[in-house]
C-alpha cells in the first residue's frame, strides 16, 4: 500500500470519527422542530429557494428539499455566527430564534422537489467527475466524495448533506468557498483541506456529476 493510499484511508477514518462527534453535538444543540410552524415562516425563503425547496439553479440558490433537519439548522446557525459567510443569509439567520431555525429546518427536511437536471449530459461528469466522486484521486491525496457523502452522493444524515441533484453552480461555488477560506464550518476543516487540492477542472467535473444524480427522498 502506497503512502498516498494510506493517507486517503486515514482521512476517510477521520471523516467517520468527526461525523460521529458532530452528530452528538447536533443532538445537543438542536431544538425539536415543528414542520407545521416552519411552513408559516418560509415566505422569505421561497423567493430564492423555491416554493418546494427546489432552489434556483440559474442564480446559484441551492436545493433545500429533503436535506436533514439538523444539517439545515446548523447552516443557519453558522450563517448567524459568521463561520459561513453570505451577507443576505447572515442577516436573515440573525433575525431567527432558535425555535424558528429548528422549525424551518424541520419543514424543508420533509419536502420532495422535482430535480432540475442539466439539459444534456456533461462529458466531464461521465469521466473525471464520476472518478472523483466515487474513487477520488490518489495522486493528489483526495479521497472520493462518497466516503463521507454516501453512495451516489445521497448524504449521511444528520451531518453530511446529500449532493445528488444539487445544482452544479452551487456545488462549484461552495468548493470555491472552501478553497478561499470564506466557508470554514466543518469539523476538522476536512472540506477546506480537500478542496484546496482540486483544480478548477476537477471542481467543474465533480459538480456536474452530482447535479446529474437523483436526489434522495425525504426520510420519515
Amino acid at each position: 500500500m502506497s503512502a498516498v493510499t494510506r493517507r486517503i484511508k486515514l482521512i476517510s477514518a477521520v471523516c467517520v470519527v468527526l461525523a460521529a462527534l458532530s452528530q452528538h453535538a447536533l443532538r445537543a444543540d438542536d431544538a425539536a422542530g415543528s414542520a407545521a410552524h416552519g411552513a408559516q415562516l418560509v415566505s422569505t425563503c421561497s423567493g430564492c429557494h423555491g416554493q418546494h425547496g427546489e432552489g434556483l439553479s440559474a442564480s446559484g440558490f441551492p436545493r433545500l428539499a429533503g436535506q436533514a433537519a439538523p444539517y439545515l439548522a446548523k447552516q443557519l446557525r453558522d450563517y448567524a455566527g459568521g463561520t459561513r459567510e453570505n451577507a443576505v443569509m447572515a442577516s436573515f439567520a440573525k433575525a431567527l430564534s432558535a425555535q424558528d431555525i429548528a422549525d424551518l429546518a424541520a419543514y424543508y427536511s420533509t419536502l420532495s422537489a422535482p430535480q432540475a437536471k442539466p439539459a444534456r449530459e456533461d462529458a466531464r461528469a461521465t469521466t473525471g467527475g464520476r472518478m472523483l466522486a466515487n474513487l477520488g484521486d490518489a495522486r493528489a491525496g483526495v479521497q472520493g466524495c462518497g466516503n463521507c457523502h454516501g453512495p451516489g452522493g445521497r448524504g449521511e444524515a444528520p451531518l453530511l448533506p446529500y449532493l445528488a441533484g444539487q445544482h452544479a453552480g452551487y456545488l462549484a461555488a461552495q468548493l470555491g468557498a472552501w478553497q478561499q477560506g470564506t466557508r470554514h464550518n466543518d469539523s476538522g476543516e476536512q472540506m477546506a483541506a480537500l478542496a484546496k487540492k482540486l483544480s478548477a477542472a476537477d471542481i467543474a467535473a465533480v459538480s456536474a456529476y452530482y447535479a446529474m444524480q437523483t436526489p434522495p427522498t425525504p426520510q420519515p
